[in-house]
Order: C-alpha cells, then structure tokens, then sequence
C-alpha cells in the first residue's frame, strides 16, 4: 500500500484524481495491516509531511497519519518513540534542519494520537527537556511561537519544578527580546505580531498557574532593558507582556524599582527609554500606564536628572506616535504627562511645537470622531503648556491659529492641571517616603523665606506680587541691563511666578531695600518699609525721567556711562502699557491718590485748600470718650478733640532728594493714649437727605443717633474711614490761625479723597505711645474687614474758589458707625459737588501677630482681584457703602455680611495664607475671625483693589499670547529662572538620595502642608512657615 500511495502522489495523474485514490487509501486503514505494513505507511506519511514538496503531498502526508495513527495505535505508538522525538528535535529529519517549525507540527500531531498511550509520559518528560533547550537558543518569531502552540495544547510539556519554570520564563522573556520581523509589509506584520501574541499568551498561562514565577521574570525583563550593551537593542515586542503583569502590581513593583540602590540613574534612564519605545508596538494595552507609573515613581524620589534626560531624549518620539491611530490613545497620554510634568523649563514643550500645527490640520481633515476627540485633548495640552511659557509669540501664533475653533480651558482649569502634573507636585504613597517633598504646595505658590527677622518684609511682597495689575505692570517692563531697584523687584516676582522652589529666599532685595535705619536682624515696622519701599521706586523711576528728559533737551551724543544707563532706566520705565499721563510714574498710578484739606474759619467764614498725595492712608481708632461728649457741647470739641489733630506725616525722603508721597494719618490721639476696653461698633440712624437747617435740629439727630451705638463689640474699617473723613472742629489749643481775621479762630477742617487710587491701602494704627512707660503699645481691638469696600471720592467740578456760608451735614458720606463727635458741623451751604462712591474689593490683609511693634511676627492674606472681580461681579446695591440704607442698617445680618458670604462661597479656595516659607489655602471667613482666634494676631495693613477699572491688563489681548494673564518674561529674566529650576531639581535629588541612604534608622514627625485655619501661623524666624518630613522603614522588593 505504500508503494502505491508513495507513487499515486509524485505521478502526473489529475489532481481530482488523485484525491480519489487517496481517499480509498485512507479508508482502507480500518482494514488489519501486519506491523510491517503498518510502520511503512508511518514512515511514508512522516517523509510527505516534512519533507513534502508540494502543500498536497504534505496534507496526504497529515491524513494517512492520523487515519493509520487512530486504527492501528499501537504499531504508531512504537513507531512513534522518544529516539524519534528527541531525533527530530535535535537533528532534525533529512534536510529539514530541527529549527523548523514543521518539526514542531508533526511532533503535536503525534500527541494527539497517542495521549491515551502510557509511553506519552515518557515523551511529556523529554519535551520538558527540550522546551527550555529550545527557549535557550533564542529561537526566531515563527519556531518560538510554534513551540508555544504545542506548549499551550499541551501544559504537560512545560518544565516542570520551580527551579525550571523560573528558568524557561526567564529565558522566554530573553527569547522576546531577540524578536525582529522579517518583513516590512502588512500581511508579514500581522504575522509577526501574531507570533509574538502567541508567545507572551504562554507566558500569561505560566504566571497565572505559578504566580512565583512572575516577579522574576519582570526582574529578568528590567535586566534586558536597563542593559547597557550597544550592541543588542532588546525588541519592542517586549511590550506585548505588560498587558499581561496585574495592575495591581504597580504600586508595589514602582516602589520596588525606584527606591532599590542597586538600580544605576544609567539603567533606569535606559530602561525608562525603552519602555516608552513600546508605545510603538501594536495591541498592547496599559504600556503607557506602566510608562507613567514608573515617571511618577521617579519624580516621588526626585530623580529629577533621569526624568530630563529621558523627556528630552524621548519626547518628539512620543508626539510622532500621535500620527498612528492604533497607538494614538497611549501616545497622548505619555505625551500629557511628560510635558505637563516638565516644568522647569520650555525646552521640551519648544521640541514638538514646530510640528504641532501640520498635525492638528491632520486630525481636521480626517473628521472622525475619533480624531476630533485627540484634537481637543491635544488643545487643551497645548494652551496648558502656552500658558506656563508664554513670551514666544514667533512660535505659538501659527499654533494658536490653528486651533482658534476648538475650545480654550479655563484658566482655573489649567492652574489646576498643571499644579496636579509637575514632579514636585508626586509625592510618595508609601508609609517609607523618604521625606515630604519641598516643591510648591498644592497652592501653587511660593513662599519667602524668612532670612532672620525679615517676615516684615516677606508679608508686604507677597502682598504687593498679590496685587495682579501692579505685579503685571513691573513684570511688562523692558530693564535689561538696568540694576534699579525695580529691576530686582522685577526679579523677585518673576521667580515667585515661576520657580519650582517651595520658598525663594529674596537676599539681594532684601539689601537693596532695606531702609539705612533698619537694623539687620531685627523685627521692623511692616508698614514703615512699604511706605520706604514704595516712595523709592517712586523717587528712582521720577529721578531717571528727569535725567532722560535731561538727554533729549541737551542732544549731547558723548555722555559718560552713567548717564547712557540712567537715560536707558528712563526709557524702558516709560515703556510699561497701560501707563496713563506720562507723568506719573509706575507707583502712582497704581498706589497714588490725592486727598483735599480743607479749613473753612467759623468767624469770617473764609477758606484755605490743599491738595496732597498719598500712596497710603494711615487710620486711627475712634476714642472711646468720643461717645461721652455729644450734644449741646459741640462748640466746646476742644474738650474731645484737644489731642486728636490731623496730621500729615511724610514718609522717608528717597535718596534721589525728591519730594516723597504723603502717608496721611489721623493719630486721634493714638500717640498719646491705649485705648482700654473693646471699643463699641457704632451703627447709626441715617441722616435724611434734605440738608438740617438749625444746629439744635443736628444737635438732636446726633442725641438719638447716639442711643444706638450702644449693644455692638467690633469697630469695622468703614467706622474707622469715616472717622478720619469726618470734619473736626479745630478749638482750644487746636485754633485755627486766619489770615483774614489776622487772629486765631474757631475752625473746621475736613478732607475729602478727590481723586481714587487703583490699589487703597490702608494702615490701621495698633501702635500707641504710652507716655508712662515711654513705650509703643498695641491696640488689640478687633476690626472687622469689609469684602466689599466703597469709597467716596468726591472729584472737583470747578476751580476753586472760597464759599462764604456755613457747611452742612454730607449725608452721602455718612455713616456707618463714624464718630459723631467729628459730624457735627455749622449749617450753611451744600458742598458743590457730591462725592461718588468707588467701589474696591478686599485684596491682601497684612496681619500682626504680638503686643508691641518692636516684637512678634507678621504674615499675610491675599489672594487675585483683577479690576473686573476675582468672578466677574459688578458690586452695587448689595455693596457696602458708607451710606446704608435705614432698614439694613437694624438687621442683625448686614448687607455687607451677606455680600461676603455670597462672594466667598463662589470664590472657593481663593483666598492665600503667606506665612514667610509656608503657603496654604485658606478662607475669608478665617481672615475675619483670626483676631476672635487668636488675640494677638490682629489686621494691620490692608489691600483694596478697585472695581471696574480700566487701567489693567488685557488679558486677552490680540495676539492671544498673554494666556496666563502674565506679560512673558524677558529672555534673561527666563535664563536665570530655568537655570534655578533645574538646579533646585538636582539639589533635591541629591537630598534625596542622602536621605536614603539613612532612611532605615531615621525617624521625625511629619506635618502635613494643609489648611492653616486650627493652629496658630507661627512665629517669626529663619525657619518661620516650614513644614517636615517623615522617614520609616518597609520591607521591599529589590530588583
């Protein structure tokens, strides 16, 4: 019968007939053969299915196999015998060399015939052998896959003891990384992925059944790609196998690799190089997972060095899989969170920006959904990286127009994701954290550090950065090569926006502006160095326009040096937008009002006026004997008022010689007497709006205003502003000399804000003059502080010109609490015009905490008000004002409270606590009850922003560059900030690193940065506002 077959199958015959005859051959198997007959169909059938040298003869060669094979088994099963199989599998069969997957094939097809057969044991225990033999020589894609096919039908085969499994894993693994496709078409991929698929089936199989078995062959899969042998390059088809290790693994298996020394910053960069590699390869799910598991792991370690190597090496890879929609999901991802991440500096964003522009028109003209879907994450990545670098408009605008019809992220949106991505923002989960990381808290500011007593000055420029329009005004000038002292201010706020340090330690302005008479190291007056701080730049910028105004006039073309910087200082602080009169300079357009005094002589009725500047207004409190003294004694307010005179206290002159600003304050007796006690809240009836016409009428309104200033506890800032606007009746010692009665009179003096600034600041007086102890003592009255502030500006209508008459009550300014005292006036005339209420928003609350100025501690409040509102609010009937409605004014809420309670419940998290080093979140309603918390912490000086103004930045402007709100930064400025940031990274790598080292011995308590609102701010000193960190061992897995 062999004969026959052997010769039907290599003649000539017709193919159809042929298969007949060989159909009647197979079918004549059931029929009894001797052993002879039986092992030459055998050996016939094995020579045409290997060495077969056409698809027909090798599938006659499979049928009369396993038709012989099942009908005569045990002539097969001894033909069919471990010489047979061991001698397939190591020499082969003829010419067929033993790597060849039909070995495999036949190998498979004869289990399956006899595995009822007891010698099948026997087989199962060689092929045990020869599967690790096998894995051992690194066999190709296709012979590696077939064994895993016969492996797979067949679990009987695999190795067997741990020692063997761990070992045919292991070099399974190796076996994938020597992979290589052999073609470049798509059919010949699909093959090869197949085959690939294959193989890390089996190993999932193997895990699965022996989970021991797992962690060392990921050890061996992190040793192939962490190798740094030229040479080899392991395959991407090494990615196949993470979708297979259990997610649950992450934590532990990150823990593992990041935190083992024996892991080199070359192995693990290398590794890390690689696996983002396999974003490339096909099918594979969750490699981008591990991929950012393992760049967090490193961040919450701060090693910072291999995730800037690995993100510059490997960045314009990742955003090239973005043109592959079969990998696109996991690209993006990785892409997202290396840019995110990578904030230090735009060299990695400025990598794929070039070709950003060609790939969102890609994304346009496919108009899947799918596409679309990409294209607004890649928008938002984009405007979330334009925003933290801005100033490149030669790059983005290309990009900007071609993404202009897909939706922006809010900007809270944005400060939210990138707070959430930056590296030091990942901090370790593991109970072993080396230490709590020092990088900006989730605040997503920067703190000071106290550089010994200098919390005075750390509260104000905090203060001042807070204030948006002012921060952006000096961040837009143009001071190359200027050594101003608003250069280094410009300095300071550029790394207070940009740094990735938790606090910036300000030494080389705290020199430049540190008053001569201020003692170093020593608790200083907060408001004293704002007022000096403010009139130097003042002075500075007005000196160096008088000096370039100097240079034009003269046309001298040989200056000396000095005079060419002085006249570039001029022209660069000329150029800042938005500046309004080109007279005025920076800080009085942002800090300088003007106030009008006024003393009308209560004989001849004549008057003198005076017009005064001021960057701030200095408040008194109210005496308490003011209340006691009221009524018919109106004339006789000498008695009441003898020491309370208003005075105009100048700030230090400026070097530069020129006249300072004015900081106007009314002592109100505040340098002669402590107030003892809690000073009433004064509410009053309000005044009617038709003028008095007797002064006993007034007189009277005054007696029963009075009887309801009795049952409040808390002056408010309104009580205190009105007390220093109020008119003061100038008696007693206090006499007015008049130039036309050429003789000292009675008379009144009132002032009045004729022109607003944009940012009110006002100094509560806390710090009284104890003429007994001959010392400073502090008022620890409580004041409350209004969200929402209106001031009444009254703006000149004509020029001015004495007005005989009396004056009357200003019932438009009336009257929240004011001393009552100092209302009453003679009657007469109206004013000419009416004063115009301004409405301003609470901006940053500079707080004192301690009982005297030479002692304690200051920290600040603040957070963003824009001229607009931090919400886009238009404050106006539900506004406090100086003027409040008859029936609000009796309610026990007041609108003011209802305002800030509406305004703060929609403004969550808003609201910044500066404590030197240390910022957090906190609330308005902790600033209001921070004095009722804490006694000795008590507001001193306070930040008001105008509403509604027009004289701040556009932050959408034009171009569409200004994204953050923020000018760009000059070049130098940008240098100098990415320079620091890396080198604060490789500092706290090699903090890291030390602490690890010592991390199986030390222990410290740990204070997590959070909301400050339970626990006292802290006290002043090098270390003020500093948090912890905690060390503690845990078993771990090495790699």
């Amino acid at each position: 019968m062999d004969k026959i077959l052997e010769g039907l199958v290599s003649s000539s015959h017709p193919l159809p007939l042929k298969r007949v005859i060989v159909r009647r051959v197979v079918e004549s198997a059931e029929t009894p053969l001797s052993q002879a007959q039986c092992r030459a169909m055998f050996a016939l059938s094995t020579r045409l299915v290997l060495q077969g040298p056409d698809p027909f003869q090798r599938q006659v060669g499979r049928q009369v196999l396993e038709a012989y094979g099942r009908y005569h088994r045990a002539e097969f099963e001894a033909f069919f015998n471990r010489g047979l199989v061991l001698g397939l599998l190591q020499r082969g069969y003829g010419e067929l060399s033993n790597r060849d997957p039909a070995i495999l094939d036949y190998i498979q097809a004869g289990l399956r015939l006899i595995m009822s057969c007891p010698s099948v044991l026997e087989l199962f225990e060689l092929l045990q052998v020869e599967a690790l033999r096998l894995v051992c020589e690194r066999p190709a894609p296709p012979l590696c896959a077939r064994l895993c096919q016969l492996l797979g039908d067949f679990p009987q085969c695999l190795p067997r003891g741990r020692k063997l499994s761990l070992a045919f894993c292991q070099q399974l693994v190796r076996s994938i990384a020597h992979f290589q496709s052999q073609g470049s078409r798509e059919a010949e991929l699909r093959l090869y992925v197949s085959q690939v698929t294959q193989v890390s089936g089996l190993l999932r199989s193997v895990w699965k059944a022996e989970p021991d078995t797992l962690l060392p062959s990921l050890q061996e899969l992190f040793a192939v790609i962490s190798a740094a042998d030229t040479s080899f390059e392991p395959s991407v088809a090494l990615a196949s196998l993470v979708q297979h290790i259990p997610l649950q693994m992450i934590t532990v298996l990150i823990r593992s690799l990041t935190t083992d020394p024996n892991v080199k910053d070359a192995s693990m960069t290398q590794a890390l190089c690689r696996m983002i590699d396999w974003l490339s390869w096909p099918l594979a799910q969750h490699v981008e997972t591990w991929v950012i598991a393992l760049l967090k792991g490193l961040a919450a370690v701060q090693k910072f060095t291999i995730l800037i190597d690995v993100t510059l090496l490997k960045i314009e890879l990742v955003f090239n899989r973005l043109w592959f929609p079969l990998v696109r999901p996991g690209a993006l991802a990785v892409l997202s969170h290396m840019l995110l991440s990578f904030q230090h500096s735009p060299e990695a964003f400025h990598l794929v920006v070039p070709h950003v522009v060609s790939l969102v028109h890609s994304f346009k003209r496919d108009g899947l959904p799918s596409s679309t879907a990409f294209l607004m994450q890649l928008t938002e990545l984009i405007h979330c990286m334009m925003y933290h670098y801005s100033g490149f408009p030669e790059l983005y605008e290309p990009i900007l127009e071609a993404v202009k019809d897909m939706p922006k992220p809010t900007e809270e949106k944005i400060k939210l994701i990138l707070s959430q991505s930056a590296w030091t923002s990942q901090s370790s989960s593991l109970p072993s954290c080396l230490s709590r990381l020092s990088g900006k808290s989730e605040t997503g500011k920067t703190g000071l550090i106290n550089l010994g007593n200098t919390c005075y000055m750390n509260s104000v420029i905090q203060a001042l950065f807070m204030a948006t329009d002012f921060r952006r005004h000096v961040l837009s000038l143009n001071l190359n090569g200027c050594n101003s002292l608003m250069r280094k201010l410009q300095h300071l706020f550029a790394f207070l926006a940009h740094t990735q340090r938790e606090a910036y330690a300000p030494r080389i302005f705290f020199e430049a502006s540190r008053p001569p008479w201020f003692t170093p190291r020593s608790q200083q007056d907060c408001s004293e160095y704002l007022r000096f701080l403010l009139d130097r730049l003042h002075e500075e910028e007005r000196t160096l326009k008088v000096l370039s105004s100097a240079k034009t006039s003269e046309s001298i073309m040989n200056e000396d040096s000095q005079t060419q910087e002085a006249v570039h200082k001029a022209q660069v602080f000329a150029e800042a937008p938005c500046m309004g009169s080109e007279e005025r300079t920076l800080i009085e357009k942002m800090f300088g009002g003007k106030l009008k005094t006024t003393i009308c002589c209560l004989n001849c009725k004549s008057m003198s006026q005076k017009e005064e500047a001021f960057t701030d207004l200095s408040l008194a409190f109210c005496p308490p004997t003011s209340l006691e003294n009221i009524g018919p004694k109106c004339m006789e307010r000498s008695e009441v008022k003898d020491d309370y005179v208003v005075q105009t206290n100048t700030s230090a002159t400026s070097p530069a010689g020129g006249t300072p600003f004015n900081n106007l304050e009314v002592n109100g007796g505040c340098d002669t007497i402590m107030n003892e006690g809690t000073i009433k809240d004064f509410s009053t009836e309000p005044n009617s709006e038709n003028t008095a016409s007797s002064e006993l009428n007034k007189v009277q309104d005054n007696k029963d205003m009075s009887r309801g200033l009795v049952g409040k506890n808390t002056l408010s800032v309104t009580d205190l502003l009105n007390y220093f606007l109020a008119p003061e009746i100038l008696s007693g010692d206090n006499k007015y000399y008049c130039e036309k009665c050429a003789s000292l009179q009675n008379a009144e003096k009132t002032m009045q804000i004729i022109e607003e600034p944009e940012y009110l600041i006002l100094t509560l007086l806390r710090f009284s003059y104890d003429p007994k102890c001959h010392i400073r003592r502090k008022i620890l009255d409580n004041v409350s502080l209004p969200l929402v502030l209106e001031l009444p500006v009254r703006r000149a209508t004509s020029p001015l010109a004495v007005v005989s008459g009396g004056w009357s009550v200003g019932v438009e300014i009336s009257d929240i609490g004011e001393n009552l005292a100092k209302k009453l006036k003679p009657s007469g005339a109206d004013e000419v015009t009416c004063p115009q209420l301004v409405p301003y928003m609470l901006s940053s609350v500079v707080v004192h905490s301690g009982v005297s100025s030479e002692s304690g501690h200051y920290y600040s409040y603040a957070r963003n008000v824009t001229g607009s509102g931090p919400s886009g609010l238009c404050h106006q009937s539900t506004a406090l004002s100086l003027v409040s409605p008859q029936d609000k004014l009796l309610t026990e809420e007041s609108p003011c409270t209802v305002v800030e309670n509406e305004l703060d419940a929609e403004m969550p998290r808003e609201w910044f606590l500066f404590n030197d080093s240390r910022v957090t979140f906190t609330s308005f309603q902790s600033v209001q009850k921070i004095t009722s918390r804490f006694p000795k912490d008590t507001a001193y000086v306070l930040f008001y922003k105008k509403q509604n103004s027009t004289c701040g930045f556009n932050t959408n402007s034009a171009n569409g560059l200004w994204v953050n709100g923020d000018p760009p930064l000059q070049k130098d400025l940008m240098d100098a900030i990415t320079k620091d940031n890396k080198l604060y990274l490789q500092e706290q790598e090699l903090s890291a690193r030390t602490q690890a080292l010592q991390a199986a011995s030390a222990s410290c308590s740990f204070r997590p940065n959070g909301f400050d609102d339970n626990d006292p701010p802290g006290s002043c000193g090098p270390t003020g506002g500093g948090g912890g960190g905690g060390f503690s061992t845990v078993g771990r897995l090495v790699f």
